[in-house]
This record gives C-alpha cells, sequence and structure tokens, in this order.
C-alpha cells in the first residue's frame, strides 16, 4: 500500500513507497523525512509549512522547472494568458501500446492554436516521438509539466490540460473516493515509476487555481472521470437531462479551488473503458473523447457545456451503433489527412464522456469557452 505525504518544500503530494523514511521530490528536488510514530517529531524542512497558503507558489519551487522559459515571462494582458500542456502517450513497443495518442495530441494542438488563439510558445507537449528527452511523457517530466501548467497564474489565464493515453484505478484506502478507488493517470514508464493518482493531480493544478482564473481539462483515458478529484460530477441521461452528484469527500476534505473555474471533459465514467479507434475518423486511429471533442467544435456545437456533452455523446453512440455520421470528419478527418500517417483498429465502444467541476452550474445556460 502506497502512503501518500505532502512535501515539505513545495507540497505536492507525494507517493511514499512501503517502508520508506524519506523521499525526493521530483519538481523541487527537496527530500522529505517522514518521522516514525516513536521517535518524537519529524526533522524541520528547509521551507516551513507555515508559509505555504493555498494558490501561492513558492518562489524557491520555480527553479528546477526545466519549461520555465516558456510561455515568455511577459504580463499578461487585460485577458489573460493562455497556456496549455498536451500529453500524448502511445506505449510502442510494450503490449500496452495504442495508436492514436499522438494523433490527439497534434489535432488538439491544432485547434487550440488556430481556432482558440492559444500561442504556440505556450503550448507544452510531451509525446515519445519528441527528440528531447524532457518533452517525452515520462512520469518526472509529466509532474514537471503540470506544475509548469499552474506556476506563476493569475486571474484571467486561462489553462488546457489534455492527456490521451491509459488510465487506471487503484485501490484508496483513505475513505475519500466515493466507489473506493483512486483514478489515474499512466505515463510511458508507469511500470517501473508508477502512475500519477487523481490526489497529486488536485493537489498540483486544482486547489491552487486562483480566483478569476479558469481550468479546462481534457482527459481521454479509461476511468478518468473524477481523474482530477473535482467535488461535482454532472450525470446526464440520453434525452439530455442532467444532475450534478456530490463527490466531496465525507472526510470533509477540499477538493476544490483557491476561488478559480475547474472543469474537466473526461472519455468515460470511472468504472469505464474508452476507445482507441479508427471508426471515428475513416483514416487512421485517435481517441474516440478528443475525436467528438474536436468534432463539437468544428460543427458549431460548442455553445454551452450542455451542447458540447451532447454532441460528444451523439458522435460516439452512433459510431458504436453503427450507422452512419453524416458529414463524419470534417476538420477532424482533414486534419488527421493532412498530418497523420498511420494505422487502425477498428470495432465498437461503450463509454459515455463526463464533466466534473469544483462547483455545479446550469450546463446549457453556461457558455462554453476555452
Amino acid at each position: 500500500m502506497l502512503m501518500l505525504v505532502d512535501c515539505s518544500k513545495c507540497r505536492t503530494t507525494l507517493q511514499l513507497p512501503p517502508g520508506a523514511q524519506s523521499i525526493r521530490c521530483a519538481i523541487c528536488q527537496a527530500i522529505t523525512h517522514i518521522a516514525d510514530p516513536r521517535s518524537g517529531p519529524p526533522p524541520p524542512s528547509s521551507s516551513p509549512s507555515s508559509s505555504y497558503q493555498p494558490g501561492h507558489v513558492p518562489p524557491s519551487a520555480v527553479a528546477p522547472s526545466p519549461y520555465n522559459h516558456a510561455p515568455p515571462g511577459q504580463p499578461p494582458h487585460a485577458q489573460g494568458r493562455k497556456r496549455a500542456l498536451i500529453v500524448g502517450v502511445s506505449y510502442r513497443h510494450t503490449n500496452h501500446e495504442l495508436k492514436g495518442c499522438i494523433n490527439d495530441a497534434r489535432c488538439m494542438k491544432y485547434m487550440l492554436t488556430n481556432r482558440f488563439k492559444f500561442p504556440e510558445s505556450s503550448i507544452v507537449m510531451l509525446t515519445e516521438e519528441d527528440p528531447d528527452p524532457l518533452k517525452r511523457p515520462t512520469k518526472y517530466n509529466m509532474r514537471m509539466a503540470l506544475y509548469w501548467l499552474i506556476q506563476g497564474c493569475q486571474p484571467g489565464d486561462s489553462l488546457l490540460f489534455h492527456f490521451s493515453g491509459h488510465g487506471s484505478q487503484q485501490r484508496n484506502y483513505n475513505g475519500e473516493e466515493v466507489d473506493g478507488y483512486d483514478e489515474t493517470l499512466c505515463p510511458v514508464d508507469f511500470e517501473t515509476q508508477g502512475m500519477i493518482v487523481d490526489d497529486e493531480i488536485n493537489a498540483t493544478l486544482v486547489r491552487p487555481l486562483p480566483r478569476g482564473a479558469r481550468l479546462h481539462a481534457i482527459i481521454d483515458a479509461c476511468h478518468s472521470g473524477t481523474v482530477l478529484d473535482l467535488p461535482f460530477l454532472c450525470r446526464m441521461d440520453r434525452q439530455g437531462k442532467y444532475i450534478w452528484e456530490d463527490h466531496r469527500p465525507r472526510s470533509g476534505m477540499w477538493k476544490g479551488t483557491s476561488g478559480g473555474e475547474a472543469i474537466s471533459f473526461s472519455g468515460c465514467d470511472d468504472n469505464q473503458t474508452s476507445a482507441d479507434t479508427s471508426a471515428l475518423s475513416k483514416i487512421t486511429s485517435t481517441g474516440a473523447m478528443t475525436y467528438s471533442f474536436i468534432q463539437a467544435i468544428e460543427r458549431g456545437h460548442g455553445a454551452t457545456y450542455g451542447s458540447m456533452l451532447n454532441s460528444m455523446r451523439s458522435t460516439i453512440r452512433n459510431t458504436d451503433s453503427g450507422s452512419e455520421l453524416s458529414g463524419a470528419g470534417g476538420l477532424v478527418t482533414s486534419l488527421v489527412t493532412m498530418l497523420l500517417t498511420g494505422g487502425s483498429l477498428s470495432g465498437g465502444f461503450r463509454q459515455e464522456p463526463q464533466l466534473t467541476a469544483n462547483e455545479p452550474f446550469d450546463v446549457y445556460t453556461k457558455p462554453f469557452s476555452l
């Protein structure tokens, strides 16, 4: 069983291996000592924990990030900065190989830069095809990049995290999960380095988010419904009626933001699997969730969060039932034609896109915007 501890310096949640008495943080390199309960108080840390406030990023934790140079360190303009982290993990040459994840990453970057005007210098993309070892989607690099995404976040900023790859679950022992399981994302080296747990993603990206800032996560992975550990989940039926489920931990621990707005689109519910398929683009493999997300926007269904969800669910459901999608492809198919070559993985799939948020809202009146 893995124990979760907060780094004594930057407060990132870390997984302590069984029996370990100390752990080095992959983000700030500080060593956190775990006190034996029989030996009295733990040794003092190099940075007093009392100085930590929710939403505050300690300046000393910034230096080790390899992404400090991007985005450019100029003051944000009146509308705020746009910044994105895109991760596509294909697990090449392993038993877990996926075909469409790098395609997903490329298409998402294209959409962000061309439709939503994210500066290319403000997008970090981690894929196995990048020759830069710091841009491979290892657990260490993903942690560093997640921290880069949130560091220095100010009111008016718009952040986006997109992940396409494997997701999983592991048993939760502290009673904070409704279903008894933590959701996880799998870096390329997860078999040796372990997975990234929803508690850590929440502590890194969600809880520090300041008032006036906005975070969107787009997670195309199995078991990803609540992988950001956001407190509320939107449950929508086939007629488009919705209710918000309260997923706040019974312990009373706050898993929301420090006043900002965090919303996550996930490929499926926590107990479902998602698909890597060629059934949607007809050309090459893509993640079903990423494809349906981009398709909803390109078809003009991105006015509200409710219209986005309904469009995404319709795209996946129609493909699952074998019916033809009128005009299937659109920009997405032209993108994969223009940008990509590759194999295919045919077959149907069962999944329902999910929406989670730090606060409930009316999905049919709230405008969707990145």
